[in-house]
């Protein structure tokens, strides 16, 4: 280990910095959030910089660095672009044993600064040694996003009660035990959430009661999203590593899947066409069950729980059993699909309104109002309606939608296979049946699609004209 990692207190102290570029200027605002007070000597210092440094120990000296300079500080940091200053300022700072850092020179180093995540009072610092910065900062990059900003409130709220838990309870394992309840369970999701006084009213009723016992239940509602890893939001990714239980759907895809934590019980509930794993009535019953049980439980869900996700419908069981709950949207199908398709779902040219609409229609029966669904200007888009097509095109034909709007298929979007099959209400049924474009698959109506050629940027295109082509050899052999 070339760098011990250490964490000071430097409010108040006095510090050097030699230069008054953007570097030394990224560098005191690291400084001036710890509480330091700076001096900036250089011959020209950026507005910004001056503008920082107005506390009254603050000061900016327009000239040389001399030795004298290093006497009462702290630190020192070179960020100029004179190589042989700093040599002189490192040595002067060994004979003055005063730490120095010199920017992107790590021989002449005696302290380093770490890419850091701040979520103060949670601090963590990571560092190279100065051999590989940037990879320092992209593991930076990837804590920031398994650490939310509630962190820090949540450091906060344990700091304040420290001193109270500690005199209520005398043993060790017992305040172990209680902070661990306390930090992983609905305490924290309410400081995650925003609910900071509901938190600390809880916390204080945990102090008083002595309660170190077992841990409440919550349910997770969480959105996947439609099928890519890289589309989870922060706060579905963290719900999901510190589940209990995980029931997810025949929509949430393997790599999603995979993110959970790697011990929990993962319970598939999903439902396909004519086919449902577990009823709907039975899924609300095994959330409330299992939550009554302690046990943190994420419902999984593909797109976004409340865009026909019966995430109303799981939620309205869980607040009559007085289960916790917590929702956490995705991105819907309808958006994805469509972005990793090219197409917009507005355009000023096009389209100034979109409707989201169910295909797959009651007992196979029309259940639609295609007046509303035929209007110009506007974008239709239909889940789960790939083995209604035929019956949805052709409703759409009677109610005066012209034949030769645009319409396109998209199956199995943002995941590496998707396709899509673009056409219009004319020749989409046809098309479809030679191309056997698989479910889970999105259907958009109107002339946005038009766009889909000119924008497509991902996956394998199955467009008109390559069906098409296909269509002349198919004739071409049977002749």
């Amino acid at each position: 280990m070339d760098f011990l990692p250490l964490f000071f207190n430097l409010k108040g102290r006095q510090a050097l910095l030699v230069g008054g570029g953007d570097v030394a200027l990224r560098k005191a605002r690291l400084l001036k959030r710890a509480g330091v007070s700076l001096t900036v000597v250089s011959h020209a210092v950026v507005d910004e910089l001056r503008l920082m440094l107005r506390d009254p120990d603050d000061q900016i000296i327009i000239g040389e660095y001399h030795p004298s300079l290093l006497d009462s500080k702290c630190l020192v940091i070179a960020a100029t672009d004179d190589n042989a200053l700093h040599e002189r300022i490192h040595f002067d700072a060994l004979d003055k044993n005063v730490p120095v850092n010199v920017v992107d020179t790590p021989a002449l180093c005696t302290f380093i600064f770490p890419a850091i995540v701040d979520r103060s009072p949670i601090v963590i610092g990571i560092t190279s040694g100065g051999e590989s910065p940037v990879l320092a900062r992209l593991l930076r990059a990837r804590l920031e996003t398994l650490i939310p900003s509630g962190y820090s409130r949540l450091g906060g709220l344990a700091a304040r009660f420290r001193s109270q838990v500690k005199a209520r309870f005398t043993s060790l394992n017992d305040r172990r035990r209680f902070w661990e309840n306390v930090l992983e369970g609905q305490i924290a999701e309410k400081v995650f959430s925003g609910r900071n006084e509901e938190a600390e009213a809880q916390l204080k009723t945990a102090i008083e009661q002595g309660d170190t016992g077992h841990r409440s239940g919550e349910v997770y509602l969480v959105g996947a999203g439609p099928g890519d890893p890289e589309l989870l939001t922060f706060k579905a990714l963290r719900l999901m590593q510190q589940a209990d239980v995980v029931f997810y759907d025949n929509l949430v895809s393997k790599e999603v899947l995979d993110l959970c934590r790697r011990d929990a019980d993962l319970v598939y509930v999903g439902k396909r066409r004519d086919n449902h794993a577990v009823p709907q009535e039975g899924i609300n019953q095994l959330l409330v069950e299992h939550a009554k049980k302690g046990k943190r439980v994420v419902r999984l869900k593909g797109g976004d729980p409340f865009i026909f996700g019966r995430g109303g419908e799981e939620l309205e069981e869980l607040k009559a059993h007085g289960i916790p709950f917590q929702v956490v949207p995705g991105i819907t199908a309808a958006s994805a699909c469509s972005t990793y398709a090219g197409i917009p779902l507005t355009h000023r040219g096009y389209a100034q309104s979109v409707k989201f609409v169910t295909g797959q229609l009651k007992n196979r029966q029309q259940a639609l109002e295609y007046a509303e669904l035929v209007h110009p200007n506007q974008t239709v888009v239909f889940y789960m309606g790939l083995h209604t097509l035929p019956v949805l095109v052709q409703g759409l034909l009677d109610h005066g939608k012209p034949s030769a709007t645009p319409i396109a298929i998209v199956s199995k979007g943002t995941a590496a296979d998707q396709r899509v099959l673009t056409g219009t209400l004319e020749d989409i049924v046809d098309k479809q049946a030679d191309a056997k474009l698989e479910a889970p698959a999105l259907i958009i109506v109107g002339e946005v699609v038009d766009l889909h050629e000119q924008l497509a940027w991902f996956g394998q295109q199955e467009q008109s004209n390559v069906t098409h082509a296909l269509g002349m050899l198919k004739t071409t052999a049977e002749k």
